[in-house]
C-alpha cells in the first residue's frame, strides 16, 4: 500500500500514536497519504494491540493489515513515509515539524490541552478533542466525545470538554477502567485478549494486586516499561467477551479518523481553490 501519487506532496505528521491516533493513521494510510507518526520514549498506551505506537516497544507492529516500524532518525522516517509502512519516530516535542515543514499536521496526543501545537505549524493543522480552539490553535478540531457529535469537524469553536467518565458498555462504566493502586511498573499476570474471571489477578503494581471487577476480556494493559502513578489508567476490561475487539480498531477511533480525513480532503492543501 504505497502512497497515492495524487498525494505525494501532502506529507502528514501525526503527533501521537495511541488508540485514536492509530484510527486516524489507518484512515489516512488507506487513502494513500504519506505519513510520519511521533511518540514519547515510553508511551502510555492502554490498547496496545491496536496502537501503532506499540512499535516503540516492539520495533514493529501491525494493526488491521498496516504495519508500523520504529525508526531511529528523521531521515529514516522520511524514507519510509511514502512506503507501505508507517514510520514511528520517538520525538517527544515533535521537533521534526520544524525541520521538514509538513503540509499537514494532526495533533492526536489526546492530552486534553494544547501542549505546543500552533496553527502556523503547517498549512493545515487538525487537532483531536478538547483543549484546542479551531480558528485559533488549529484550522479544524475533530470531536472525540462519544455521542451524536462524534467525528464531526469543527471549524470555529472547540470540542466538548472531557468528562473523565468512560462510556457505558453492557452496564459497566467506571469499573471497566483498571487503575494503578500504587506507584510503580505494571507486572502483568494476564495478556491482552485473555478471558478473565471476576476476582482474577490481572497485574501487580508497587506490590499491590489489581483484580478483575467482573468477567470479561482484557482489552488493554500498559507496557511494563512505563512507570505509572497511583490512580492512573493502566488497563481496560471489556464485558462483551469478544476477543476480536481487542485486536481491531474501535468504532470511535475510525469515526474520529473519518473526521480527520474529511477535514484534510476539504482543505486547500489537498483541494486548492480554482
Amino acid at each position: 500500500m504505497n502512497t497515492n501519487p495524487i498525494f505525494n506532496n501532502c506529507l502528514i505528521v501525526i503527533k501521537g500514536a495511541g488508540d485514536l491516533a492509530s484510527g486516524v493513521a489507518y484512515r489516512l494510510k488507506r487513502a494513500g497519504f504519506p505519513l510520519i507518526m511521533t511518540e514519547l520514549p515510553a508511551p502510555l498506551l492502554v490498547r496496545r494491540a491496536v496502537c501503532f505506537g506499540e512499535a516503540v516497544y516492539s520495533h514493529k507492529t501491525t494493526v488491521e493489515g498496516i504495519t508500523a516500524h520504529r525508526v531511529g532518525s528523521l531521515s529514516g522516517a522520511q524514507d519510509l513515509a511514502r512506503s507501505e509502512v508507517i514510520p514511528v519516530l520517538v520525538d517527544p516535542e515533535a521537533q521534526l515539524v520544524k525541520s521538514i515543514k509538513p503540509q499537514l499536521l494532526v495533533d492526536a496526543t489526546m492530552a486534553k490541552a494544547n501542549l505546543g501545537t500552533s496553527i502556523t505549524d503547517a498549512p493545515f493543522v487538525v487537532a483531536l478533542g478538547p483543549g484546542f480552539m479551531a480558528g485559533q490553535d488549529c484550522h479544524a478540531v475533530v470531536e472525540t466525545s462519544r455521542g451524536h457529535w462524534l467525528g464531526r469537524v469543527i471549524y470555529q469553536g472547540q470540542a466538548e470538554p472531557d468528562t473523565g467518565t468512560p462510556g457505558i458498555v453492557q452496564g459497566y462504566g467506571v469499573d471497566r477502567v483498571l487503575r494503578a493502586p500504587a506507584d510503580g511498573n505494571v507486572i502483568a499476570f494476564a495478556a491482552i485478549g485473555d478471558r478473565i474471571k471476576q476476582g482474577q489477578r490481572i497485574a501487580v503494581v508497587g506490590g499491590q494486586e489489581v483484580h478483575a471487577p467482573f468477567d470479561g476480556v482484557l482489552r488493554g494493559l500498559v507496557h511494563s516499561a512505563v512507570r505509572v502513578t497511583t490512580g492512573l489508567k493502566i488497563g481496560d476490561l471489556d464485558p462483551r467477551g469478544i476477543v476480536e475487539y481487542c485486536f481491531t480498531l474501535s468504532d470511535k477511533s475510525l469515526a474520529v479518523g473519518g473526521g480527520v480525513l474529511e477535514a484534510i480532503m476539504a482543505s486547500e492543501v489537498v483541494r486548492p481553490k480554482a
